[in-house]
């Protein structure tokens, strides 16, 4: 036998023999503190170490992510609990594959020195918001907690535009903000506000932003093998949040400003520490809650809205 010369020895020792998997994951907006964990799991290399070369992408829509998954044109997109249960009952093949933030971030949002000490208060008043449907029946629930419904105030749509509408007086509530954003972009313009939490007035517990999957053509072991990575990125988050804050801001100038980085201390606490992990009984009372606020037409089982990708 002859032997390899070394020159193709060390050639073949830095080229690896096999090409990691490539994989396309679309983020539900512009790159911000809640990927955290998918922005450091790419700039300390724990995608590579798992074989993965990730292509992530922000979309021009943010409504176009669950969209191109469902049609094969992505293997996975950020989405929210609360809209992946609407879309499966209108037909598109997705499932919850994991979890990023495994907490609520939405609330109902007032000026702190407003006349609004309460929901009740908001009898005769007007409350924006920006996605109609899901926002309505949260609000709707909040609202029947104190003893109101949606017949009693005005809904206006105020086209993403939350906390600048509020603080304008346009409205004098918002539903559908962010606590980790619209509350520290409020502060950093001086004008304090408070937030009354989703699941402490009525609501059921969810996960406001999941990795969804093309039921038909999902790559379980890829996708298994994604997470870990970026599980193991939230663990060095959490160990090391400031150092993690450097490297998340030194992705791109645009993100290294006050509000991402309040951002980034309050989105900490909400990042998925078992981004596999599958909570069936929280998925079974979010889609009773639709069918009850007749979103939906039935309750699909748990094993069509989510599952465990490491589970054999």
């Amino acid at each position: 036998m002859k032997p390899i010369p070394l020159a193709a020895t060390l050639s073949l020792l830095a080229h690896p023999l096999f090409a990691a998997d490539e994989m396309t994951v679309l983020l539900d907006w512009f790159v911000n503190p809640d990927h955290g964990p998918i922005i450091i799991a790419q700039e300390k290399g724990y995608f590579a170490d798992q074989d993965l070369k990730v292509e992530v992408i922000a979309p021009a829509d943010p409504s176009d992510p669950p969209k191109l998954v469902a049609a094969g044109q992505a293997d996975l997109a950020i989405s929210y609990q609360p809209q992946l249960h609407l879309q499966i009952h209108e037909g598109l093949p997705l499932q919850r594959v994991g979890t990023l933030v495994a907490t609520p971030l939405s609330c109902l949002l007032t000026l702190a020195d407003g006349p609004i000490k309460t929901p009740a208060d908001l009898d005769g008043k007007k409350v924006g918001f920006s996605v109609g449907g899901v926002e309505e029946a949260v609000l709707g629930t909040i609202l029947r907690h104190h003893g109101l419904d949606l017949e009693d105030i005005e809904l206006i749509n105020v086209n993403w535009s939350l906390s600048p509408s509020l603080m304008s007086g346009q409205v004098d509530a918002v539903i559908g903000a962010f606590r980790n954003f619209e509350l520290n972009q409020m502060e950093i313009e001086g004008v304090a506000g408070r937030c009354f939490f989703v699941e402490e007035e009525g609501m059921p517990p969810y996960d406001e932003l999941i990795y969804v999957a093309n039921t038909e053509v999902m790559d379980k072991d890829m996708i298994s093998r994604f997470l870990a990575a970026t599980e193991k990125a939230t663990q060095y988050i959490i160990n090391h949040p400031e150092d993690s804050w450097e490297v998340f801001a030194g992705t791109s100038a645009e993100l290294r400003d006050e509000l991402n980085e309040k951002a980034w201390v309050d989105t900490l606490p909400r990042f998925a520490l078992r981004p596999t992990a599958m909570d069936a009984g929280r998925y079974t009372a979010f889609e009773t809650f639709l069918h009850e606020a007749g979103l939906i037409p039935a309750v699909n089982p748990v094993s069509k809205i989510a599952i465990d990708v490491t589970a054999n």
